[in-house]
């Protein structure tokens, strides 16, 4: 077993995000300190292959400074930041310095953060571990023979190695909760709205993605859910304000263990789970069993949009990304979900009705529970190449469907859904737990993270 990580006596110690900001606010440090010592610890940690791209000198905050400043951090290669290519995980064409920042790009830096350069991704994100057909995967740090998840891989292993303590993450089909359950971070999927989209979010015909970070203390995803809310504040939706603790309501807690695609859940999971359920039985919360609101059906049609936008991205990518672009050049399971859509164009539209249904059918399901726990993944991190692209594409397609049965319902409902720590399996990988939480209430999940981070401390790599 090979771990790796870059936790050492330096400017930033062990400390989380909030402390750093706080370091740095009382100069006790400075955020040039901080940057030298995170570019290091990138260094040092460099067989994991997590950033695609860097700036020659960090680039600090510009303006009044917001509530992290001086926070080093890293930025998911499939946003806009100026200066930087937009490569997307691809290597079908050759992406041009982006020459402004993205929309939601701006809300992250008006948190104050440092932004030191931009984490890898699979392919345009369709993946569920950031691998690739030729190229080095990104590492686990837990495990370097394993995979670290997806698709926001890079940043997940930067922080989870200890190079930075907090780093940003999007989500369309679990790929916040997705590298946060893998590489033992907490992992928050925002109720779509609650943040500013991405560019070409807006053009989708159901919205799935969620931005957001990947961090190793909830205080820290609640500090910056607080500060991005300080910059663009969503009149749709309740706001979540700085969540400081646990909260003392009981809450009616249902426990999903059966995944809406039938896939076995292992061993180390299950245990997680409930191991998770009986601690907040524990704690005073009515815990009763739940059944998922969606089925076969469901994931059918969630694979029909997802070769859709697959056979979307790579129709129209000479004119909506670069002239370079090269279909050939893309990916197995890029080119595969393709021609599936390619098979079956005529399924699209009554997958995109029934899926438009689901937002209902999720707020329905939280009448009854105020939250519900579940596994994140049907099983513990897989080996490098059990879900490579380069994989027989019916193969890789059957591996994710058994991997990733829990998280897709939330981007489809675009419901709030929290990943966290629950302990290591007996191989010593991380094992995450997921909350999910009715539209707009990301503070109740937050609140409960802090319970479980209290109760259950996670698992320090360093350790």
């Amino acid at each position: 077993m090979s771990r790796v990580h870059a936790f050492a006596d330096d400017a930033l110690a062990d400390h989380d995000a909030v402390e750093l900001a706080r370091q740095v606010a009382a100069r006790e440090v400075s955020a040039d300190e901080l940057a030298r010592a995170a570019a290091e610890r990138v260094r040092r940690v460099a067989e994991l292959n997590a950033v695609v791209a860097s700036y020659d000198e960090p680039r600090h905050a510009a303006g009044p400074g917001g509530a992290l400043t001086g926070v080093p951090t890293f930025v998911k290669d499939n946003v806009l930041l100026a200066g930087l290519p937009t490569q997307n995980g691809s290597t079908a064409y050759t992406g041009a310095p982006a020459k402004r920042d993205g929309r939601f790009t701006a809300q992250l830096l008006s948190t104050g953060v440092t932004v030191l350069g931009k984490t890898r991704l699979p392919e345009f994100g369709f993946n569920a571990t950031t691998e690739y057909m030729s190229d080095d995967p990104v590492r686990n740090p837990w495990h370097t023979e394993h995979s670290v998840g997806a698709s926001s891989g890079g940043s997940a292993a930067l922080v989870a190695a200890g190079a930075v303590p907090i780093a940003h993450a999007n989500d369309g089909g679990g790929s916040i909760r997705i590298p946060a359950a893998c590489a033992g971070l907490v992992g928050l999927k925002p109720t779509v709205g609650r943040f500013v989209d991405s560019e070409d979010t807006r053009t989708l015909p159901i919205n799935i993605i969620g931005e957001g970070v990947v961090t190793r203390t909830v205080r820290d995803t609640a500090a910056f859910f607080a500060a991005a809310e300080r910059h663009r504040r969503t009149p749709t939706l309740p706001a979540v304000g700085h969540v400081l603790g646990p909260a003392q309501r009981q809450l009616r807690v249902g426990v999903l263990l059966e995944s809406p695609t039938g896939a076995p859940i292992d061993e180390a999971t299950r245990a997680a789970v409930e191991r998770t359920a009986s601690l907040l039985e524990k704690a005073g919360h009515a815990v009763t069993p739940a059944t998922a609101p969606v089925g076969e059906q469901f994931a059918a049609d969630f694979l029909q949009y997802w070769a859709m936008l697959a056979d979307l991205v790579t129709t129209t990518g000479r004119l909506h990304l670069d002239r370079s672009w090269d279909t050939a050049r893309a990916d197995g399971l890029t080119l595969g979900l393709k021609a599936l859509h390619r098979r079956s164009p005529h399924r699209t539209p009554a997958a995109l009705v029934r899926l438009r249904r689901v937002r209902q059918t999720y707020a329905r399901w939280l009448t009854e529970h105020d939250v519900v726990l579940s596994p994140v993944l049907a099983h513990t991190p897989p080996r490098l190449g059990h879900l490579s692209p380069a994989q027989p594409f019916d193969q890789l397609l059957e591996r994710l469907r058994a991997y990733v049965s829990f998280t897709p319902l939330h981007n489809v409902a675009g419901a709030p859904a929290l990943s966290v720590p629950a302990g290591l399996s007996p191989d010593g990988l991380p094992v995450g737990v997921h909350l999910s939480g009715a539209h707009g209430d990301e503070r109740t999940l937050l609140e409960l993270g802090y319970l479980l981070e209290s109760e259950q401390p996670f698992p320090r790599i360093q350790d």
